[in-house]
């Protein structure tokens, strides 16, 4: 079966069950949004996700528009504005934009072998530091700025629980999560905030002998980066999207689109499988989820 005869039957699949009774549009000429946050560079994004973009076409017979941005200011005022219908975006983007812009999540990623990731703090093995509070008076770096849930949130949260507040340690950003734990290995940084699956990338495996490094201290393992889709879409059209894209991980012809996006599955998954990132955002940020950071 090749990838058009693959697209077919699981559209006609999908249309002859409860998912779809009419076909469900958002109007006759107005496509349907996707956004991807700008977790890589512009041109990556487009390359590792226009076929998810052409797949979702492709089954439900509309348009679908592929979008991300340079810069996440500019990524988060289309959030703002509900310009997306499906977004995918970091878990505190997720919690944020379900408080504030009804955005509902529906899937989560598995990478790796895994859909949970846990947020770290790594250093090298021959720094001396054995504990969190060893980082007092240290240089900490984190990745992509103040809205990362992993490198920063987490990482954030972790120095806390170990006794190291603003002010003890110096604060020190990298352009994302890889660059810091290369940092780290270059002793240009006493430790590194990240995901804990970040040292294992290609992109940093290839470049540094991630053997002398460590973790020093990371979260429970926490569902992974969201997809999430405007409340005020048609229900059958949320539904079709999420088996749609559910259903990738189960076709030669899915898991090639899948692999092209660097993702092994996408998992269904509901809104209190983040109540546990609340939690650790209430305690770094208070109750407002940090409302004056994120549009920053």
């Amino acid at each position: 079966m090749n990838r058009r005869q693959f697209v077919a039957f699981l559209a006609s699949t999908l249309s002859a069950g409860s998912v779809l009774n009419s076909r469900p549009v958002l109007s006759k000429n107005k496509p349907l949004i996707l956004g991807i946050f700008p977790r890589r560079n512009i041109q990556t994004t487009y390359r590792l996700f226009l076929p998810l973009a052409e797949y979702l076409q492709d089954v439900l017979k509309q348009e679908v528009k592929l979008e991300t941005t340079k810069y996440f200011p500019d990524f988060w005022k289309a959030v703002q504005n509900k310009r997306y219908d499906l977004v995918h975006f970091n878990q505190y983007h997720y919690v944020v934009s379900q408080l504030n812009y009804g955005y509902e999540v529906i899937l989560r990623n598995k990478e790796l072998g895994k859909s949970t990731i846990a947020g770290s703090l790594i250093v090298r093995k021959d720094s001396n530091i054995n504990t969190v509070s060893d980082l007092k008076d240290k240089t900490v770096l984190f990745g992509g700025g103040k809205t990362a849930m992993q490198s920063y949130i987490s990482a954030i949260w972790l120095l806390q629980k170990g006794g190291v507040n603003k002010g003890d340690y110096i604060e020190k950003f990298a352009i994302n999560p890889p660059n810091t734990i290369i940092s780290t290995f270059f002793k240009r940084a006493d430790a590194s905030g990240s995901g804990d699956v970040v040292m294992h990338l290609d992109n940093v495996t290839e470049r540094i002998d991630i053997s002398q490094l460590k973790f020093l201290a990371k979260t429970k393992p926490m569902p992974h980066l969201p997809w999430a889709v405007r409340a005020d879409l048609p229900v059958n059209l949320k539904n079709m999207m999420t088996n749609a894209l559910e259903k990738l991980s189960h076709s030669k012809e899915g898991k090639e689109i899948l692999k092209n996006a660097k993702l092994d599955a996408l998992i269904p998954t509901v809104d209190s499988d983040y109540d546990m990132h609340r939690s650790i955002i209430r305690d770094v940020y208070g109750d407002d989820y940090g409302a004056s950071v994120i549009g920053k």
